[in-house]
């Protein structure tokens, strides 16, 4: 009788199961027989098959790091300056601070060596600015002298045509006041012409006087031979002619000034022209 040997189900059952398992696994071939592989070889080949794929991400990682990493370096080694306002204003607050950077646009400090080159060039460039300021204020100067003693501007203005002609006469001032005090006398330093001659009056005067046919700042006569009425109507001629006869007279700078005008002119009240001597002195002095 024969036996038919059965399978244990149980063993069956696991051999199966182990097959199944070892299915999945990957194994070593050892002679005749598939030997699963030890664990660590198997995480070994996972790694190695999914290299590319984490070397790459790794890769890109690092170069977002690097990027990171070098503009931050960038921004802790560039200072944060200040607005171009604020800059500026900086640097013209650390200009005024060193004033010696601007030393150069300016004219060097005077040393010892070069104050005397410097002062002689300097010195005739100032001169002749002060003589042509001089001349300047002296034309600006008024011709017309202020008056003195009392009188009037054109009373001031004929004494000083007296005293010019007498200076270029070369009169002596004691004969500049004897002209002054005679011509105050006369006709009160004014250039008068006469009502009894109809002519003078045709030249330019400044008031009528009726002493005969005497005319002029010396109330001289035509008719006694000083001169034509025009020309003694002229404040100079009439000075002039006075001074030519002063100096007829032998002695007269030791005369009195009552005496030396009266040897010129001939007066009928003689002593009158001492008291016109003191003002003839003050206007002398001050047109001299």
């Amino acid at each position: 009788m024969h036996h038919t040997e059965q399978n244990d189900p149980g063993q069956d059952t696991g051999t199966q199961a182990d097959r199944s398992a070892d299915t999945g696994s990957t194994t070593q071939v050892t002679g005749r027989h598939r030997v699963p592989a030890p664990r660590r070889l198997r995480r070994t080949r996972a790694l190695l098959s999914s290299r590319p794929v984490r070397i790459g991400a790794v890769a890109a990682v690092a170069c977002c790091l690097g990027t990171v990493v070098f503009v931050e370096s960038r921004a802790a080694t560039t200072p944060a300056g200040p607005a171009p306002a604020d800059l500026l204003a900086e640097r013209a607050a650390s200009a005024d601070r060193q004033p010696a950077s601007r030393a150069t646009e300016r004219a060097p400090a005077p040393t010892p060596t070069a104050t005397p080159s410097s002062t002689p060039a300097a010195t005739p460039t100032a001169r002749p600015t002060t003589a042509r300021t001089k001349v300047t204020r002296a034309s600006r100067k008024p011709s017309r002298p202020t008056p003195v003693a009392g009188l009037t501007q054109t009373q001031m203005d004929n004494a000083h045509t007296i005293v010019q002609v007498g200076v270029k006469m070369d009169i002596p001032r004691r004969g500049l006041v004897v002209a002054i005090a005679t011509a105050m006398q006369e006709s009160n330093l004014y250039n008068l012409a006469s009502g009894a001659l109809p002519e003078s009056l045709d030249h330019p005067n400044q008031g009528v006087g009726y002493d005969h046919d005497s005319v002029g700042l010396f109330q001289q006569r035509p008719s006694s031979g000083w001169g034509t009425v025009a020309d003694l109507m002229r404040p100079a001629y009439a000075a002039e002619q006075f001074y030519a006869a002063l100096l007829e007279i032998p002695g007269w700078q030791q005369m009195s000034v009552t005496a030396a005008a009266q040897s010129v002119q001939i007066s009928a009240f003689p002593d009158a022209y001492a008291q016109h001597e003191q003002r003839a002195s003050t206007v002398v002095e001050a047109l001299v």
